[in-house]
This record gives C-alpha cells, sequence and structure tokens, in this order.
C-alpha cells in the first residue's frame, strides 16, 4: 500500500497446506499488538460501556482516564516502576 501504510492482517493456512516459518512469525508479530488492543477495550466496556465510540469525546476521555489510574495501580501494587 502507498503512503507508508501496511496491512496488519493475519496469514491463514489452507486445508491442505501449512503456513510458513516467515508467515507464522508475521502472524504472532500482528497478534502481540492486536491483543493489547483488544484487552484495553474489553476493560473499556466492562467498566459500563458496550460501544466507546458512540457515547461521545467526554465520556470517552473520561473512561480512558479512569482506566489508566487503574491500570497504574495495579503495576503499582505488582512493584513495577511505571515512571
Amino acid at each position: 500500500m502507498g503512503k507508508g501504510w501496511r496491512l496488519h492482517i493475519q496469514r491463514k493456512a489452507q486445508k491442505d497446506r501449512r503456513l510458513s516459518v516467515c508467515q507464522e512469525g508475521r502472524n504472532r508479530r500482528i497478534a502481540k499488538t492486536r491483543a493489547r488492543v483488544e484487552h484495553v477495550f474489553g476493560a473499556l466496556g466492562q467498566q459500563g460501556g458496550k460501544v466507546l465510540r458512540s457515547i461521545g469525546l467526554a465520556r470517552a476521555t473520561w473512561k480512558a482516564a479512569c482506566y489508566n489510574l487503574r491500570r497504574l495501580c495495579f503495576l503499582k501494587a505488582a512493584g513495577v516502576m511505571a515512571f
């Protein structure tokens, strides 16, 4: 694709052919990013909203701040230096 954009769609093996080692590594790289993003949206959904994009910018900002604060508390309790 043009202008620096790259497709981040995972490859799928066919019934009679496995993925190559290169394709499996690419899928793993894509899955790491996707899992991190999906976990954030899942946590936001559990905080009391099914769809984030339809609740307005002010409320979405508030929910994001609450998520970040909750995450910071978790990291501090785990002994991880976040800053």
